[in-house]
């Protein structure tokens, strides 16, 4: 693939997950995203035939990251350290434009019309629950795992006392690391 198609592409999807997250999807226009770029709305539509089109690559290349994310934790050893570092990779992941995209998804704007597209995320998450869960039924993992995800969901989340994103960042990633970390005893 030609390198400038893969940067404008990647350009179009950061500049409308910004426009989406300060406007609302409903409110960005593609030709908004395409005044932004500096290029044609027909520019766009080589690229992407609707706002749509763009949430939902988006969406998919996030996924396709989060899946290497997947194969690499259940590849790697068992063990509270594998679970850390699985926590700090996602957390990795979540940084720039796929910070705008999480919370997007997050705040469930825009509803994401295609059933697979739901299935699939849904199903990324409880992979990724399950791989930060300590083995075995035990609750009070499970919801460690959940905790500790929140954690660094919600520190892609603007905070007017807080504005610096990489200390919002931290922050979260230290207080997931903590909630996820085992008790004396545990695997």
């Amino acid at each position: 693939m030609d390198l400038r198609r893969t940067d404008t592409r990647s350009q179009l999807q950061s500049v409308a997950l910004s426009l989406f997250a300060e406007k609302g999807y409903d409110a960005t226009s593609l030709r908004e995203i395409a005044d932004v770029l500096g290029i044609t709305k027909a520019a766009v539509y080589y690229h992407f035939r609707s706002k749509d089109e763009i949430l939902v690559s988006s969406i998919e290349d996030f996924l396709g990251r989060l899946d290497e994310l997947l194969r690499w934790g259940t590849s790697s050893p068992a063990g509270a350290d594998t679970r850390v570092e699985v926590l700090r990779r996602y957390d990795a992941l979540l940084s720039g434009p796929t910070a705008l995209l999480a919370r997007l998804v997050r705040e469930g704007l825009p509803a994401i019309r295609d059933d697979a597209l739901r299935t699939r995320i849904s199903d990324c998450y409880l992979a990724l629950f399950d791989l930060l869960s300590p083995p075995g039924p035990h609750l009070e993992g499970r919801l460690r795992a959940r905790v500790a995800l929140s954690s660094l969901h919600l520190g892609t989340t603007s905070d007017p006392e807080h504005a610096d994103e990489s200390e919002r960042r931290a922050a979260a990633l230290a207080i997931a690391e903590e909630v996820l970390s085992p008790r004396r005893g545990a695997t």
